[in-house]
């Protein structure tokens, strides 16, 4: 494995935004000498620095301060927590919604809720970090399937019901895997999972706010129920933060017994009201996510035309594998050159043999990135 190399300091480029809150397509970059266009993070939106967002947050944090202070169940509940979570709730069509204060421990508490020693539990080969530390702490049964494969998921779970018919599996899934760009196929897996009496969790951190009917996710509308959505605000929604959605008895089961909402300080308030100024200006946008994933389709054909294969995924995020930890490296740098921060993505992040650059798209990145995208990809 390559070594890391040292960390260089940058500055990335900051997008000023139109006196008009709606519009982001109108933003300008400031001038500066030393900056780079992000094409690294997860501000899908664009909203991080978005003015509505900036004055929800200071509002609240002179209004009801900067930090909570204690867990929820003590003195940390603000009136802006229950605000953000009904408001949540009644957005993706759940009973109850839970703030945590990151989605790794959202992570966590969802698996540690569905599953327990005895359950058997099937997730999805490259299923994030958190949720795998979630299955070992609940000390399950604990099954890989292949990526995205209905198929291998749906032989697993047969096989299971016949070995122990009074255990019921769990399912765990992401709806956008974070460093492939790529989508399962939802529907498909909530059938198998009602077919099997198996409960479905799904991580819709990188989906929320871009896919789905309005940006709600891709577990909106499914036929069959999903027991628990876990999503964050730290990615399209411009701010910090995670939460679970789930019916109301499973909600209920985790203010009373999970350890990761009851042992903890509650999310900061400031924090809170700019995820809710975030969902209101989502709401009120919903060709927001659509008008992201055109662009993103977009970029896939621009790169299958000057000779890439074409990214898997049809969403903001874009995986492109040169296999090598050496060659994702040089071209990292050959894209700082150019402008362009895009992080080379290494083992153990990603299986050996395929080191990638992740690039993420915003919707509010200028003209004339791409070309210089394509100059840095491209250099030798």
């Amino acid at each position: 494995m390559t070594k890391i190399p040292p960390y260089r300091r940058r500055t990335l480029r900051i997008w000023t935004h139109s006196q008009n809150p709606n519009e982001l397509e109108t933003c300008e970059p400031e001038a500066q000498s030393s900056s780079l266009i992000d094409l690294a993070s997860n501000d899908y939106l664009g909203l991080s620095r978005h003015p509505n967002l900036i004055e929800a947050a200071q509002s609240v944090m002179h209004s009801q301060g900067v930090g909570a202070g204690g867990s929820r169940l003590v003195t940390g509940s603000r009136p802006i927590h229950k605000e953000m979570e009904e408001a949540l709730a009644n957005w993706l069509g759940r009973e109850r919604v839970l703030l945590f204060p990151s989605g790794f421990q959202a992570n966590i508490a969802a698996v540690l809720a569905l599953a327990n020693r005895s359950s058997p539990v099937f997730a999805d080969r490259l299923i994030h970090h958190s949720l795998l530390l979630g299955v070992k702490a609940c000390g399950a049964r604990f099954q890989r399937y292949a990526h995205n494969d209905l198929k291998d998921l749906g032989r697993r779970l047969y096989i299971s019901r016949q070995k122990f018919p009074k255990q019921q599996p769990l399912v765990i899934t992401e709806s956008l895997f974070s460093m492939e760009g790529t989508n399962p196929q939802l529907k498909g897996m909530a059938e198998l999972c009602d077919k099997y009496e198996a409960k479905l969790l799904v991580d819709e951190a990188h989906a929320l706010g871009v896919f789905g009917n309005q940006g709600r996710g891709l577990c909106y509308g499914l036929p069959a129920p999903v027991g628990i959505i876990s999503g964050t605000f730290g990615k399209a929604f411009g701010s910090g933060g995670a939460f679970l959605a789930s019916d109301a008895k499973t909600a209920e089961d985790l203010l009373q017994k999970s350890g990761a909402f009851r042992y903890t300080t509650a999310l900061a308030p400031p924090l809170t009201a700019a995820a809710l100024a975030a969902l209101k200006l989502i709401e009120a946008n919903p060709k927001w996510g659509l008008e992201l994933l055109e662009k993103a389709q977009n970029w896939r054909s621009l790169l299958v035309k000057n000779g890439f294969h074409r990214p898997p995924g049809s969403g903001q995020i874009i995986s492109i594998v040169f296999g090598s930890d050496e060659l994702a490296l040089r071209r990292q740098n050959q894209l700082e050159e150019k402008g362009i921060l895009s992080i080379a993505i290494r083992p153990p992040t990603v299986p050996e043999g395929t080191s990638r650059l992740r690039l993420a798209i915003r919707k509010d990145l200028p003209n004339g990135v791409f070309k210089k995208l394509l100059a840095g990809l491209t250099e030798e």
